[in-house]
């Protein structure tokens, strides 16, 4: 093969797969049952484990539900140590609720263009987006909370909270749905916001169904924030 032919090939080959590989990432997926009510939660290294795995724990003991992990690699460790497998790669989905634990490694995301762009996508398609603790900073850096009620973790609250002032920023709320977004403050905060949207989707009793199923004391009242600080 002449040199010339060669390179146009190889040339060829590279953008074939660059369109691929866009159009695989910018296509919808369908990975769920239909019948079921379809739950997306994003991992990312260094993730804050309780804050993904509580409100999954409350979650799932829910009847007709399906939850997948999103990631951009196969195996994601969390802040703790344990690893976790991956669903799906970052495609964009439909789904009825979108999870973005916080943790340490936001403080890294929140460069991450390609998943701050990933976020921007996928929100559009997920019927409620629910944030647990500092995951609220990747909603906002990417401007998808501009202009909307939200809370985060109060120990980093100085921090979220200066990564963007377009956001209504609550500091003493345990948690705040304003619409389309539920956001908690901290850690075990994310499994009382749950059972909240547990309260709000299948009812009261649900909730309280699946709080002594767990055997968890649930902190109903979102004002009610021992770890609130002053603005």
């Amino acid at each position: 093969m002449k040199r010339r032919t060669f390179l146009t090939a190889a040339i060829a080959t590279v953008i074939s797969t660059k369109a691929f590989a866009t159009n695989f990432i910018a296509n919808e997926v369908k990975p769920f049952s239909e019948s079921k009510f379809k739950i997306l939660a994003l991992v990312f290294d260094d993730y804050e484990t309780l804050d993904l795995h509580g409100p999954i724990e409350m979650l799932g003991h829910m009847k007709d539900v399906e939850i997948k992990l999103i990631g951009a690699t196969d195996i994601v460790p969390s802040y703790q140590g344990p690893r976790v497998l991956t669903n799906l790669p970052l495609v964009i989905t439909e789904c009825d609720l979108l999870i973005i634990p916080g943790g340490l490694g936001t403080r890294k995301e929140i460069d991450n263009v390609i998943l701050l762009d990933w976020l921007k996508s996928q929100t559009e398609v997920s019927t409620k987006v629910f944030s647990i603790c500092t995951g609220s900073v990747l909603l906002a850096k990417a401007g998808i909370l501009d202009g909307l009620n939200a809370t985060t973790n109060k120990m980093a609250y100085r921090w979220v909270t200066s990564i963007s002032n377009k956001v209504k920023w609550h500091s003493k709320s345990r948690w705040v749905d304003d619409g389309k977004f539920l956001t908690s403050s901290g850690v075990s905060a994310g499994t009382d916001a749950a059972l909240y949207f547990i309260s709000q989707l299948r009812g009261l009793d649900e909730a309280n169904r699946i709080e002594r199923l767990a055997e968890y004391s649930w902190n109903s009242d979102r004002l009610n924030d021992p770890y609130s600080v002053k603005e």
